[in-house]
């Protein structure tokens, strides 16, 4: 990778303004991951990072929440002569024997329009490239694309891209959040919770010891887009059992109690719910969310309108083997009025007695600690 190789941020649509906090998070993820960099600035919409090592910065950077894509690119200048010779110099390096290319340049153009740059690149691309056999592509059906960004002054070259993970900056809504990941659908609420901005306090819950693996493994997956070097994970164990829909109910009911009573002793009142109405009955949805409320405390529901997409944000955070579960949960009926407040109460003061505290320092051990430090308090 050249020297003046930069990182390039697109901010999500709605994170466009919030273009502080997003600066603010790139300059803070980078130091927790230890990656040099010499500047993060505006360069109109997007946001540009001079780092020692692009490739490691902007996996780093991909880590974070209100962005559309991260890109490696050359910065040149915005003049017509000089994007066209860039353009197919750099795509001439990306291209293979037999690439189908395709050319695309988008942004403020000056005294030109963008299509007369792709025209023009694709053109020389083809001169260029008549050896290896490359040709040009659709927008729809290519190998390569050769996407450059135009901001008023200069222009992006891009060497790679990649897909970011869209919504708000991390912590943007500053305000504190707890959440609880007890299974995959949870892991996932509690995901897009920090997604949507709020600085999230993880607890976990679990129903028998074989699952505390998987549920760290997954915990594992979250903390890292935290945006904290040290983390500190409450674990609970609840005595139910069962997968049926009534136990189910149960489980998240008990859930929500132990929730309640640890906001009650906390200095923020919002709590994170894993339901949504595209799984769960709106009457069950209503009586936990009243539950909260009765307590002076907000309920927030982060997949309220999320249908398919769940399956992707769990692809997201690793989680493609865990796949079936979700489906299998979407699919099942929940047509059984749960057990009165007082049973699932009852099971999460026993809950309550079982915490288990552990503090994490952020890094390639984590899952390997976690179950360490749970193994010691035995």
């Amino acid at each position: 990778m050249s020297d003046n190789a930069s990182v390039v941020i697109f901010p999500s649509i709605f994170a466009r303004n919030k273009m502080g906090s997003l600066v603010f998070n790139i300059k803070k993820i980078l130091e927790l991951q230890k990656q040099k960099f010499q500047k993060v600035r505006k360069d109109d919409s997007v946001i540009i990072v001079e780092a020692n090592d692009p490739v490691f910065a902007s996996s780093a950077i991909n880590l974070l929440f209100g962005i559309e894509r991260v890109a490696i690119a050359k910065q040149v200048k915005n003049d017509y002569d000089t994007l066209v010779s860039s353009i197919a110099k750099i795509g001439m390096n990306l291209l293979l024997k037999g690439d189908r290319f395709y050319v695309k340049v988008e942004g403020q153009a000056k005294g030109f329009l963008p299509k007369d740059v792709e025209m023009a690149a694709t053109s020389s691309l083809i001169e260029k490239t008549s050896k290896l056999g490359s040709r040009p592509g659709t927008e729809d059906k290519y190998d390569k694309l050769i996407y450059t960004f135009l901001t008023k002054s200069n222009g992006y070259v891009c060497i790679f891209t990649d897909k970011g993970n869209g919504g708000i900056p991390n912590n943007s809504q500053n305000e504190k959040i707890v959440c609880c990941i007890y299974d995959e659908l949870s892991a996932v609420s509690c995901l897009e919770t920090i997604r949507e901005g709020f600085d999230v306090r993880i607890i976990v819950c679990f129903q028998k010891e074989s699952d505390l693996l998987n549920l760290v493994k997954i915990v594992n997956r979250i903390i890292q887009r935290t945006l904290k070097s040290k983390i500190e994970l409450k674990f609970f164990k609840i005595a139910t059992s069962g997968s049926g829909a009534r136990n189910y109910l149960l489980l998240v009911e008990t859930v929500v109690e132990i929730l309640l009573d640890i906001v009650s002793k906390e200095k923020f009142n919002r709590i994170s719910l894993p339901v949504s109405p595209l799984i769960f009955p709106q009457s069950f949805i209503d009586k936990i969310t009243n539950r909260i409320s009765q307590k002076n405390m907000i309920p927030h529901i982060p997949l309220s309108g999320i249908d398919e997409n769940i399956l992707e944000s769990a692809k997201e955070i690793g989680l493609e083997k865990y796949l079936p579960q979700l489906e299998k949960l979407g699919k099942m009926k929940f047509d059984i009025v749960s057990k009165g407040t007082g049973y699932s109460r009852k099971i999460a003061q026993h809950a309550l007695r079982t915490k288990k505290i552990v503090s994490v320092t952020i890094g390639p051990n984590n899952v390997h600690d976690i179950i360490d430090s749970l193994k010691s308090d035995h």
